[in-house]
């Protein structure tokens, strides 16, 4: 079996979640709701938020474009299900549950983005 090319920026993506992770954690973490302080009052800075933006519409296309391949597209259609629920619900949420939905919205993307590398793997 073929793999797609695609399925190689896999490990980006998933290097990518861990790091958003820590970033929401940081900005969003439980010392700051502590401190009662509003991180959108005081978000990260310019440099911070052009990656991080740049990031999540690269993901994005990724997944999009990772349809296309019959491989892994059970893992990537549970992505984005994930990814729109979560935000959906962190619309509409308190500050307090925004950083517990985010934890649980980014294990089940790298969850699913390690399945797809072992799918992948064991394809070989």
């Amino acid at each position: 079996m073929e793999i797609p090319i695609l399925l190689y920026f896999a490990p980006f993506c998933l290097a990518f979640e861990v790091w958003q992770l820590v970033i929401a954690e940081r900005h969003l973490g439980i010392k700051q709701i502590e401190r009662g302080v509003d991180p959108r009052d005081r978000g990260p800075g310019e440099l911070l938020s052009f990656f991080w933006g740049s990031g999540i519409v690269l993901y994005w296309v990724w997944m999009i474009l990772m349809l296309i391949p019959k491989d892994g597209r059970v893992q990537i259609v549970c992505m984005l299900i994930v990814s729109l629920a979560g935000y959906s619900l962190r619309r509409n949420s308190g500050l307090k549950w925004i950083l517990v939905i985010l934890t649980i919205e980014g294990a089940v993307r790298i969850g699913m983005t390690i399945s797809l590398l072992g799918a992948a793997w064991r394809s070989l």
